[in-house]
């Protein structure tokens, strides 16, 4: 792999004429999941010295910024998402001092570092909880502590103070005995939610923020940050807890009702975020927020990202990736090209004159687009649809978010077997639908995990074809935490980054135009023929500059949409195509026929 110095990304860019732009209007940011990335000590764990080892392959591909999952000390409940220590670095992922050095040399490099910001919640095991659970204490009401349900014996079953259910089952609220109450948690048991209408805890999660940015790092990618405001009433009561609003028998499958309606969004989110705003970001340049947007709207991502209204920078929102789920996410259906246009269209309307978007199909909580959306049925299929993907995703307006490994072609995991996964949602749901609601069968639920697991996209990346793929030294003696995918010896960056028509070859070139490319970065965006089922074609304008992308999303060949073809119908000029997955040539002579080849992609100036 060739080690360079790259150009560092500028703070502000100008587009013929138009206003200043943010650096990262026209950046590329890459999401490292740090325990499936490099494993620095042979331990079966990626850590910190293991990605700063791969920074020159970053380098390499051209990206601004990488956005780091949570590092922080943790019980590793939720794969670090649950934090106990918000300024130390868990001893599986090294020190401090190996933060350290991670951000200097990725700065030498111009890349940006973003750490993950988890402040819904934190451990059961963080100082502040600890200290909470006793009622005397000066931080009791940090997170939502809450007595039995009246007329109930504390902690008997039904006693919790309303019904609603957490996020990987059961109920989500738990009985403490040392303080004879129930705290409330979303997500998992040992994931308490922090009471945010308290100043006190809000303050201290800026003191925190401050401190790494004083420290270097350059901004936060905030994990489920829409639900810090819940909704209470004038008495500070939640939804449920007087005159039965949320009744036992409530619809779920296991008698619970979701609590997000009462806190995605909530009434004093936009407060919040403005202080936040205030304490910690006032007079600082150059630094990236982005939010996991649940319950925002594509026309509240135009208010929250408004730069008017000094809040985030951008929201990763979610409709686009549930377009083929039905009801719940392990109801997997085909993809219906027109539904996932229309989620694009309207988040790119939303954002046409004010505010921004993120641009994503893959993360740690998504299963590998490509075997979701593309065809890897075949090598050839399996590159020419990453490509296609790619393309269609990196040509609409916003930031693109580059998931580790995406770059490379990887798929799903190919797990059979629920002893092979390690992911809590997964295991949990698993037992939940087969064995408590009986909703699925256990060969009906294993596909749906095949599917949609997270554990499909945490899989150790995949450096070479070794044994444990250049992940783990293949004789440390130990085994990665998670099974190499089976496909390691067909998709690697050692066999893609030499290789000129590789995925990563691809991903680089996409990266490359949108830094040099003001169109791409900043032109209009126009979709054409969203009720296509095969094609996916829209335009970006700027100024007098018009360039055309057109997809095939079908391993079929298909006829060009007429409202799409009526813009080719002189023919394609080679020195006009912008970038291409097909050869030029055989591009050419299938438009010239109103057709496109399974899976080609191409952006053409016209």
């Amino acid at each position: 792999m060739t080690t360079r110095q790259r150009h560092h990304v500028p703070d502000a860019i100008h587009t013929n004429g138009s206003a200043s732009n943010p650096w990262w209007a026209n950046a590329v940011v890459y999401q490292i999941y740090p325990r499936s990335f490099q494993d620095g000590n042979a331990d079966g764990y990626g850590d910190l010295k293991g990605i700063t080892s791969r920074l020159d392959y970053l380098a390499e591909l051209g990206i601004d910024a990488i956005w780091l999952s949570p590092v922080y000390r943790s019980p590793q409940d939720d794969n670090g998402y649950d934090i106990s220590d918000y300024r130390d670095i868990d001893p599986m992922f090294g020190t401090l001092d190996d933060m350290d050095a991670l951000v200097s040399r990725a700065h030498e490099l111009g890349i940006k570092i973003v750490m993950d910001l988890v402040v819904n919640h934190t451990s059961d095991e963080h100082a502040w909880f600890q200290a909470s659970r006793d009622k005397t204490s000066p931080k009791s009401d940090w997170y939502w502590w809450r007595p039995a349900r009246e007329g109930c014996v504390p902690g008997s079953e039904g006693a919790e103070p309303n019904r609603w259910g957490g996020t990987f089952g059961g109920s989500a609220w738990e009985y403490d005995e040392e303080r004879g109450e129930y705290y409330l948690h979303t997500f998992s048991r040992k994931q308490p939610d922090l009471n945010w209408e308290n100043p006190e805890v809000r303050h201290a999660v800026y003191d925190m923020m401050n401190w790494w940015l004083d420290r270097g790092i350059d901004g936060f990618r905030m994990d489920v940050i829409t639900l810090i405001s819940k909704t209470i009433d004038a008495n500070g009561r939640l939804p449920g807890e007087s005159q039965g609003l949320i009744p036992d028998e409530a619809a779920g499958e296991e008698g619970y009702s979701s609590p997000w309606p009462f806190s995605m969004d909530g009434p004093r989110l936009d407060e919040f975020l403005q202080e936040m705003r205030a304490e910690v970001f006032e007079g600082r340049t150059d630094y990236l927020t982005v939010g996991e947007g649940q319950g925002i709207s594509p026309v509240r991502n135009e208010h929250i990202t408004d730069p008017a209204n000094k809040e985030l920078d951008m929201l990763f929102l979610f409709d686009h990736v549930g377009v083929d789920q039905d009801g719940a996410k392990w109801n997997i259906g085909q993809l219906q090209l027109p539904e996932l246009k229309r989620a694009m269209v309207d988040q790119q309307t939303a954002v046409a004159s004010k505010g921004w978007a993120s641009l994503y199909f893959n993360n740690h909580d998504q299963p590998r687009a490509l075997s979701r959306w593309g065809d890897t049925s075949t090598e050839e299929s399996r590159v020419k649809s990453a490509k296609a993907i790619a393309l269609m995703l990196h040509m609409h307006r916003g930031t693109p978010y580059v998931y580790q490994g995406e770059e490379l072609g990887m798929t799903n995991a190919g797990f059979t077997a629920l002893d092979q996964y390690r992911d809590l949602e997964s295991i949990n749901a698993f037992h939940q639908r087969v064995e408590d609601a009986k909703v699925q069968s256990a060969e009906s639920m294993l596909d749906s995990l095949s599917k949609v697991s997270r554990d499909n996209s945490r899989t150790p990346m995949q450096w070479d074809d070794s044994r444990y793929a250049g992940f783990t030294p293949a004789d440390a003696g130990v085994e990665p935490w998670l099974a190499v995918n089976g496909n390691k010896a067909e998709i690697n960056a050692e066999g893609e980054v030499a290789d000129p028509e590789s995925v990563f070859a691809f991903y680089r070139k996409l990266i490359a135009l949108r830094h040099t490319d003001d169109v791409v970065s900043s032109g209009s965006f126009t979709a054409i023929d969203v009720d296509d089922a095969k094609v996916y074609a829209f335009l970006r304008v700027l100024g007098d500059r018009r360039l055309l992308t057109v997809v095939n999303m079908s391993s079929e060949r298909v006829s060009l949409p007429v409202e799409t073809y009526l813009r080719l119908t002189d023919g394609l000029e080679a020195d006009k195509v912008l970038i291409a997955n097909v050869d030029i040539d055989d591009l050419t002579s299938s438009v010239a026929k109103g057709e496109l080849s399974a899976w080609s992609a191409f952006v053409y100036e016209i």
